[in-house]
């Protein structure tokens, strides 16, 4: 009679156990879809890229603040458009889907972003994380992180230099 309680512990315990909820996914729909998101990024596939976002998707790139997918689209654009190559070392990322404590789905992403810019064939590596949270197998929200600094540099170099020919344009036509 004595052992009836602990046998009644160990019982509770071991269907306590088996009620645990799966959390963390190495593979899943959302997975793919994202996978799929990044090879039209790398492709310039704009029309596949959109296709994966809600209607009312957020994204939040470094910032608090929102932009449309409309607007993240023409930063891409423009931003691939100076580069002569460009796109994520797949031999080093990492990817998984996550439910949160809501219940929300999530899909977590660790990657360098590489580019060459087509300006001056400068080659850049940047380490990027990508938080998406996925709704009836649609992006909603978006958030991407990552150190902009050499990037940004970059394009200002870029720029200085084209307004230097210019003006050295103009000079030398006076």
């Amino acid at each position: 009679m004595k052992k009836l309680p602990l046998l009644l512990l160990a019982v509770i315990l071991l269907i306590a156990c088996q009620k645990h909820t799966q959390r963390y996914f190495a593979e899943s729909a959302e997975i793919e879809t994202l996978k799929s998101g990044i090879k039209a990024y790398e492709t310039g596939d704009w029309d596949k890229w959109k296709s994966h976002f809600a209607d009312t998707a957020k994204v939040f790139v470094n910032s608090t603040k929102p932009m449309t997918i409309e607007k993240r689209l023409e930063d891409l654009k423009a931003m691939t458009s100076a580069m002569s190559a460009y796109g994520f070392n797949h031999d080093k990322e990492y990817i998984e889907m996550v439910l949160d404590k809501e219940d929300e789905t999530w899909v977590y992403y660790w990657a360098v972003h590489l580019g060459t810019f087509a300006a001056n064939n400068k080659e850049l590596a940047i380490p990027v994380h990508l938080a998406v949270q996925f709704i009836d197998g649609k992006i909603v929200e978006e958030h991407i992180y990552f150190d902009g600094t050499a990037m940004n540099s970059e394009f200002a170099t870029i720029a200085n230099a084209e307004v230097e020919a210019e003006v050295e344009t103009e000079v030398s036509e006076d």
